[in-house]
């Protein structure tokens, strides 16, 4: 009887949990790099421009260096990190300068 209470006591826990796991789970997915189709279409002009666009990197992150930006080579997702470890921020912060770069710039 006791091993019953003790799997139907485990079985609770584990149903009770499993909802935050998932929860977790889509929350940190969400949070991730998604960005619309106009967003990477963008970065993709901005690849093959790149050497003018890193000036405007520069200007707007001053931190960064030249060695950064060439490791950034147009890629969203490298900026965004390199943003957050050179000025100690979030990535949520990092991902939110970003964007709103993007606004600034999006006829580039």
């Amino acid at each position: 009887m006791r091993s019953i209470a003790i799997v139907a006591a485990f079985a609770a826990i584990t149903v009770g949990i499993a909802p935050l796991v998932a929860q977790a789970q889509t929350a940190t997915t969400t949070s991730s790099t998604s960005v619309s189709p106009e967003v990477k279409t963008m970065w993709e002009k901005m690849k093959g421009s790149w050497q003018q666009t890193k000036g405007g990197v520069k200007e707007q992150w001053g931190k960064l260096t030249d060695d950064d930006l060439m490791q950034v080579q147009g890629r969203r997702d490298i900026l965004v990190g390199k943003i957050q470890t050179r000025y100690g921020i979030s990535h949520d912060q990092a991902e939110a300068q970003v964007s709103g770069w993007e606004v600034k710039h999006k006829d580039m």
